[in-house]
């Protein structure tokens, strides 16, 4: 089953097609096997496949000469990857095709893949994988199970190596890929994956839920544009619900179930909405999460939490604006090695500057004195501090101005995978000169700071989201980089 040329919009509605009939398949004969132990035949097994979406380039004369950072080619050829929930991810498919279309001519076909589809994909909770007193290794006697050798980052790295003969890759990540993330994402952040938005704002605090649950509530109210905030646990809060009705929903949530609780705020304009996640402490958290977000290809992911202050000038509540790294944090150093840069993005750091100024009122030289930008170090240790005679002389050479747990791996997921990334952080303690975190020990300046703090990377969203397409940088692209964004 082949056809060529295809229109961008047909091919997503055949890709459609063909996973849902592979994904009906597969679950009919899961139930069948759960309900009377009849054995898949070998005729089933062969539909169970993700599909496979091919383009080619066949160039015929100069190369176009394009500026944008993705739907780019780097020579002629055939390019494919597999597809899962095509449906869901079709603007984002039909976007990148019709660039190729437009500017190089490309054919596009859809075709099944040799791809098998894993079992626990197409279920839509862990843990009715033994249902009927099936176990999960006899289940793998006779239906695709996940294999952890098929499933990696070697495209995103550039540790992939062409074959001869097959097609180059067309993006980052494959189906299977993709769905390990997706089925992680629910497990981590207690929602179904598909209610993650475009726009992602990190945290490393409670404080910052709740504020961002009073702001969704404000917006919602307003009728802005926004139209559902979907909780930890799957509960929706629409418009027209009371005070009181909320109240529940928010107290019933089990956010304290899940890892990394999710809060996603919906759109109904097409524009993204926004998601705020609690990833907690640490650079291990941070990798898990943005691992898995990447495949989502969101627009910008921004860390928004607290940190060190590591300068004498420097208040408690004072905001650090990070354009670089000092990255101590050890997780991603063979992937991304310390030695490897990692660049600021002018267009977030605008966002986050004009946006500082938006939610303070200030400006000029009253910005200066609280908005600081400079050098962040991440480390993976929080008592960091007790290592100080040994670290000191690399902190100063690096000219840093804060010290936090997560920034610099945010960053660097951030450059790895191809998403634009920013660090916006509040001063919450100055640990080298005497004013260390006390239970208590805040100022009205600080809880002012605080407040705001949350503000200025959601107005920084609202900023960015105007120039979507400017944002993507051409700084992340790879000398090989795939076609697709």
């Amino acid at each position: 089953m082949k056809s060529k040329t295809l229109p961008p919009t047909e091919a997503v509605s055949q890709l459609s097609a063909l996973h849902a009939s592979a994904t009906s398949n597969l679950k009919a004969a899961l139930d069948a096997y759960l309900k009377n132990r009849t054995v898949p035949s070998a005729e089933q097994r062969a539909s169970w496949r993700y599909p496979e979406l091919r383009v080619t380039y066949e160039a015929n004369g100069l190369q176009p000469s394009i500026a944008r950072a993705y739907a780019k080619f780097q020579g002629p050829g055939t390019y494919s990857t597999t597809v899962t929930h095509p449906r869901h991810f079709g603007r984002y498919l039909i976007d990148q095709l019709n660039y190729l279309v437009k500017d190089y001519g490309a054919t596009i076909e859809v075709l099944p893949s040799q791809q098998e589809i894993p079992y626990p994909y197409v279920l839509e909770k862990g843990d009715d994988l033994g249902a009927g007193g099936v176990s999960a290794a006899e289940l793998a006697l006779h239906f695709p199970v996940p294999l952890l050798s098929l499933v990696g980052d070697e495209i995103a790295d550039g540790q992939w190596d062409p074959l001869p003969g097959h097609p180059l890759p067309l993006a980052l990540f494959d189906a299977v890929r993709v769905d390990y993330s997706l089925k992680r994402i629910q497990h981590y952040t207690g929602s179904h994956w598909s209610n993650v938005q475009p726009w992602i704002l990190l945290t490393n605090y409670q404080r910052y839920v709740d504020q961002f649950i009073g702001w969704a509530r404000t917006k919602l109210a307003e009728d802005s544009g926004y139209e559902a905030l979907v909780l930890p646990g799957g509960a929706k809060i629409v418009r027209g619900l009371s005070d009181s009705e909320i109240d529940t929903m928010i107290a019933a949530s089990p956010f304290d179930r899940f890892q990394m609780p999710a809060y996603h705020l919906r759109r109904s304009d097409g524009k993204g909405g926004i998601t705020l996640v609690n990833i907690g402490v640490g650079p291990s958290n941070a990798k898990t999460m943005t691992d898995h977000l990447a495949v989502l290809r969101p627009h910008c992911w921004l860390m928004i939490g607290h940190c060190g202050g590591l300068r004498q000038s420097q208040r408690i509540g004072d905001y650090v604006l990070a354009h670089a790294y000092l990255r101590e944090d050890g997780i991603l150093d063979d992937l991304v090695p310390p030695a490897i840069p990692i660049p600021a993005l002018a267009e977030v750091q605008l966002a986050l500057q004009g946006a500082a100024a938006d939610v303070t009122g200030e400006r000029g030289e009253a910005l200066k004195s609280r908005l600081r930008t400079g050098t962040v170090v991440t480390y993976d240790d929080r008592n960091w501090e007790l290592r100080w005679s040994q670290e000191r002389k690399r902190i100063n050479l690096s000219r840093a101005i804060a010290v936090d747990m997560e920034s610099g791996t945010i960053a660097a997921q951030g450059y790895r995978l191809r998403v634009p990334y920013g660090t916006l952080l509040c001063v919450s303690d100055k640990p080298l000169h005497g004013e260390i975190k006390l239970p208590g020990a805040a100022n009205a300046f600080y809880d002012r700071a605080v407040g705001e703090h949350l503000l200025i990377g959601l107005a920084a969203v609202e900023r960015l989201r105007e120039d979507r397409d400017g944002l993507h940088s051409r700084k992340l692209r790879s000398f090989d980089e795939p076609p697709f964004r």
